[in-house]
């Protein structure tokens, strides 16, 4: 048995297609097939669901798959865990973001590679909590950053880094330029642009709403954090932003960003890890670099808005 047919299969249930995971693999079709075909016979029993095209793995396959990518994981660990003793840590760390939290993911990474400058660092900024956790239970990933506020099951840990709050961002004319807070009450009142109700960090809102007695009813609503600012600029909307994207846009001209209160409330977001020892040399680097980085204060003021200072 080969690393690469162990490989070959990983891509296989990632893709759910021949060509695309010989692709992913750099071979030809025939070649990954056909080393699949050797597995199956080396372990005497059938991993692919065969047809006319690809239909699954068996059963016995998909168990075989969560060992591939375990046995992968390892030897990627080792082989960081050999290059680190011998020329300090270098590789590919990956880092899974939920998008309303990627505003913040610098403060942490400048930290990371100032410590470790031969690793290099892939940030995928658009995920999901729940594929957050899915991708690190399959090694897709090396750690996520995510929210807190449910607890999360024996198999990941957390370190917590800030607390998310929340600010309500208008245009000047809104008649909210002189107020420094702004109750959940008020933006219920708006024209407003929100991320899409399939997305954690607006159903953390549809929470707050809640807590408050109130429905938000969006005009348009969208999964870009990006187009929320877009939005308010146009002039036709208001949004309610994480107030970490402020430390990446600032206060654009001609808008405020106002506290919002009436419950002011927080909500943990942190960096999660699978639990399994030994892990990933990456992770483990990541977390100790987290614990030493107060991503908080850095956090604590709201840029370019004297009103928040």
């Amino acid at each position: 048995m080969l690393f690469r047919q162990l490989e070959y299969l990983v891509a296989l249930s990632r893709e759910h297609h021949f060509a695309r995971a010989a692709q992913a693999c750099y071979v030809s079709q025939p070649t990954l097939s056909e080393a699949i075909r050797k597995l199956e016979e080396e372990l005497d029993v059938p991993l692919v669901r065969r047809g006319r095209k690809y239909e699954g793995l068996t059963p016995e396959g998909e168990r075989i798959v969560v060992r591939a990518q375990r046995i992968l994981a390892d030897r990627d660990a080792l082989k960081d865990e050999v290059g680190a003793l011998r020329t300090g840590l270098s590789g590919r760390l990956r880092i899974g973001s939920v998008p309303t939290a990627s505003g913040a993911v610098s403060l942490l990474t400048g930290p990371f590679c100032a410590a470790h400058p031969l690793v290099t660092v892939e940030v995928i900024a658009d995920l999901q909590s729940e594929e957050i956790l899915r991708q690190l239970q399959n090694f897709e990933i090396d750690a996520g950053i995510t929210f807190l506020h449910k607890a999360l099951s024996e198999n990941f840990q957390s370190v917590p880094l800030y607390q998310e709050r929340y600010v309500l961002l208008t245009k000047i004319t809104e008649g909210l330029t002189q107020r420094t807070t702004a109750t959940w009450a008020e933006p219920s009142r708006l024209p407003l642009c929100l991320l899409t109700g399939a997305m954690q960090g607006r159903q953390v809102l549809d929470e707050l709403f809640a807590e408050a007695g109130l429905q938000p009813k969006p005009q348009v609503e969208t999964d870009s954090v990006a187009a929320l600012f877009a939005h308010v600029r146009m002039g036709q909307w208001a949004s309610i932003v994480p107030y970490t994207w402020l430390h990446v846009f600032g206060v654009p001209h001609g808008m405020r960003a106002v506290p919002m209160v009436e419950p002011a409330q927080t909500v943990p977001v942190g960096l999660v890890v699978t639990a399994r020892e030994p892990g990933s040399v990456m992770a483990r680097a990541l977390t100790e670099s987290a614990r030493h980085t107060d991503l908080a204060a850095a956090l604590e003021h709201i840029p370019g808005d004297p009103l928040t200072q």
